[in-house]
């Protein structure tokens, strides 16, 4: 699909607030509310916008310790069967596929230690898991939405 620029602010604003109205992003991006709206149906209809949702701030629901888990899975593990594997864990926020030693990398949120450990015993049962290692997030710099940067 073709975007242009203002395709790009229009994805920006989005994802800086998605609750703004069409009026209000037209506003910004220098069109009518109805322009807006098409464009939006447009990109959702393309996959480019996949839908929208509510962010979290896990420490307001009082999950504030974290850790990524490298995880080192027996010969044919195929990301399939990781997928459905880690979507079991209700402490599992991201799970991907990586280069390297290990097989996956697991990203973690839990109450507190002995909920990560407990969710980590859980993340080891799996079948397929020979071994893993752990880091814990002692504080974080940096967190940012997806997003397409919008043109000057």
């Amino acid at each position: 699909m073709q975007m242009d620029a203002v395709d790009q602010r229009i994805i920006a604003h989005l994802v800086s607030d998605a609750r703004a109205s069409f009026a209000e992003i037209g506003g910004r991006v220098s069109l009518s509310a109805p322009a807006v709206k098409r464009r939006v149906d447009r990109l959702r209809a393309s996959g480019v916008i996949k839908g929208f949702t509510t962010i979290i701030d896990p420490a307001a629901v009082g999950w504030t310790t974290e850790a990524f888990v490298e995880l080192f899975c027996t010969g044919r593990t195929t990301p399939a069967q990781l997928t459905v594997a880690t979507r079991r864990h209700p402490e599992v926020v991201g799970a991907y596929t990586v280069s390297g030693e290990a097989d996956a990398l697991v990203h973690l949120r839990a109450a507190d230690i002995g909920h990560l450990e407990q969710a980590l015993e859980r993340l080891r049962a799996e079948p397929f898991v020979t071994s893993t290692r752990s880091m814990v997030v002692l504080s974080r710099l940096v967190e940012s939405p997806t997003a397409i940067p919008a043109p000057d």
